[in-house]
């Protein structure tokens, strides 16, 4: 690989703006709060956000 390029602006955060998608309703909000529950050590709140934004509480 020559290089690091950002995604696009609308892939951005895409969880954290969209959390009512299907794909990330039934599968990716699901994986977190597993992690949560089975490893609580490790996690560590809202994730850190891409765009400098505010963390959501």
């Amino acid at each position: 690989m020559k290089g690091f390029y950002p995604a696009e602006d609308y892939h951005q955060d895409y969880l954290i703006h969209n959390p009512t998608v299907p794909y990330i309703a039934m599968y990716d909000i699901p994986k977190v709060e597993n992690f949560k529950c089975a490893y609580p050590e490790l996690y560590n709140g809202p994730p850190v956000l891409a765009r400098n934004e505010v963390r959501p509480r």
